[in-house]
């Protein structure tokens, strides 16, 4: 191979489909693994800040995107755990096939709220602790930041490598 030539592509062309199905269903689970821990340690912590008194004295800014970003949480949480209760209620029905994608678009869209509450999250406590624009302009850097790993540079790395039917 010289340097001009692209890496071999990773390729399973002895499983069948039901160990194709059967892969693609753990390697969603494990990314839902990683996904469900942080997404419900923010979620818990979001559910306690209310009780303190620094909150409630806290200005109409604060209570909306605090509202926003529990909302945003939970929406995470919910979907995220959705394939759970999913595959619960379609077990032993052989139905993986119809399952996986679904199960996938309710993932992406938890990352996606994920990322909503994440940067709620920042901009809550930013806001504390730096002026209101330097808040707003870093929570919009991480923002992009966020966009750009878990976005484009995927959807980049997918248009420019053929597909092999994966």
């Amino acid at each position: 191979m010289t340097n001009d030539e692209p890496p071999a592509r990773y390729s399973r062309k002895e499983e069948d489909t039901g160990e194709r199905l059967d892969r693609q269903w753990n390697e969603l689970l494990q990314e839902l693994r990683l996904a469900q821990t942080g997404t419900q340690i923010l979620f818990a912590f979001l559910l306690s800040i209310p009780f303190s008194n620094r909150f409630q004295d806290a200005g109409n800014f604060t209570h909306a995107v605090y509202a926003g970003t529990l909302i945003a949480s939970g929406l995470a949480v919910g979907l995220l755990l959705a394939p759970v209760s999913f595959h619960r209620i379609l077990f032993q029905r052989k139905m993986r096939d119809r399952m996986i994608p679904i199960a996938g678009r309710m993932a992406a869209g938890g990352l996606a709220f994920l990322i909503v509450a994440i940067s709620g999250g920042l901009l809550l406590a930013l806001d504390v602790v730096v002026p209101r624009p330097a808040a707003f302009a870093i929570v919009g850097i991480v923002l992009a930041w966020f966009l750009f790993f878990w976005y484009a540079v995927p959807l980049w790395v997918r248009r420019a490598t053929p597909s092999n039917g994966e």
